[in-house]
């Protein structure tokens, strides 16, 4: 089940804090586009961390 790894009493959910978190992540990668030489781990590194602040968010969602 999603969120499984995670306390068992998260934090609820914060919309606005994690389209910020997002967001910034986001930014991060086009700010590093191809032309920027931003290499391919850097690239996977950021997509993990967006990834993580979602699968948290929908693990207090399911909890909820």
């Amino acid at each position: 089940m999603p969120g499984q790894q995670l306390s068992s009493r998260p934090e609820p959910a914060d919309p606005v804090r994690i389209r910020t978190e997002i967001d910034g992540l986001l930014a991060e990668l086009r700010a590093g586009g191809a032309e920027s030489g931003i290499d391919l781990a850097r690239r996977a590194h950021i997509l993990e961390q967006a990834h993580e602040v979602l699968v948290q968010a929908l693990a207090t969602v399911d909890k909820i």
